[in-house]
């Protein structure tokens, strides 16, 4: 637990302490946001705040992981899947910078982001199967039949699909001040919990990484929250998006027999069912997927008379309750 909280610190101070510079790094490159139609903002604001929180996620695993690996003697440490998750992470925050910058179409951001869950598969982290809730082991025995192993292809496929899922969820809800990145340091927080307290030999790696994700979110949170001196944007968003995809695949999605698919849907429960909402009501009025409008929860938070902090904290609320159900299940799952 200590090491979550040295995880968690580091990586809020750098991404405080980085974030500024960061701000002064998009107005000389012109990677600001102009308001539009659909944007809440009135004013001109920086972009690549989600620089900072790169930062800060890569600083604090770079040093407690290190840490733990020399501890251990290279026992529970540096792994190749935590590798693979920062080289993907790395690959995603260079595109989303260009995005932020340049605009790019959905298309290439979609393609962008399976390449990025390509790198992860690359590298072993990927959906190998799933665990059958009908099956029940007893306490400390492996019930070969609880556990429905997937054909490669059939993994891949739905590891490429949950990767774009949360990243694009994610992405989408980045859409008020400080709202995704509580959003995101909620959920994040919640994952360290579990993958601490499962009995997964990556368990303490992956908790570190969770946890240095949430710390970078509460860092961030001191220049985004109403009203925002810097925005994420896709390079901040779509990070953190993958980070969370990539962990629950390593963490939540092997944890606990009956839950191993329902424990990552409730801790990203509200982007993912926001997201569904928007993307069904498109597909009725017959509107491109891909295209911005205020549709999405917060938008129709505001329209009823809500003030932007109390959407975002009501937001803020219901993601809690759902990461809290997501803890009370894998408890009583164990």
């Amino acid at each position: 637990m200590i090491g979550l909280v040295v995880a968690f610190a580091i990586a809020m101070g750098v991404t405080w302490l980085a974030t500024p510079p960061a701000i002064r790094l998009a107005h000389r490159f012109g990677a600001v946001a102009v308001p539009r139609d659909r944007d809440v903002h009135a004013k001109v604001t920086p972009r690549w705040g989600g620089v900072a929180i790169v930062l800060g996620v890569f600083a604090a695993v770079l040093i407690t992981v290190s840490f733990r690996h020399w501890r251990t003697n290279g026992a529970n440490g540096w792994n190749m899947h935590l590798v693979g998750v920062l080289l993907a992470g790395l690959f995603i925050a260079a595109v989303g910078m260009l995005d932020d910058v340049k605009d790019l179409r959905a298309l290439i951001q979609a393609g962008a982001i399976l390449v990025a869950g390509g790198i992860l598969i690359a590298f072993g982290v990927r959906i190998e199967g799933l665990t059958n809730p009908l099956v029940v082991s007893r306490p400390g025995e492996f019930n070969p039949a609880s556990w429905i192993g997937l054909w490669p292809g059939v993994g891949i496929f739905l590891t490429l699909f949950w990767v774009l899922l949360v990243t694009k969820t994610v992405d989408a809800v980045d859409g008020l001040d400080g709202l995704a990145a509580g959003v995101c340091a909620i959920s994040s927080a919640t994952l360290a919990l579990l993958a601490a307290a499962s009995n997964q030999p990556e368990g303490p790696t992956i908790a570190l990484l969770a946890a240095s994700v949430a710390g970078a979110c509460v860092g961030f949170l001191k220049f985004n929250f109403s009203p925002a001196k810097v925005f994420m944007s896709t390079v901040g968003a779509q990070f953190l998006g993958l980070m969370l995809a990539a962990m629950s695949i390593m963490g939540t999605f092997k944890i606990a027999a009956a839950i191993s698919v329902l424990v990552p849907i409730l801790v990203l429960g509200v982007p993912i069912f926001d997201y569904a909402v928007v993307i069904l009501k498109r597909l009725r009025s017959r509107a491109p997927l891909t295209a911005a409008d205020q549709r999405h929860l917060h938008h129709r938070l505001l329209a009823k008379g809500l003030s932007h902090r109390q959407t975002v904290w009501i937001i803020y609320g219901c993601t809690a309750a759902l990461c809290f159900a997501a803890i009370i299940l894998f408890k009583a799952s164990r």
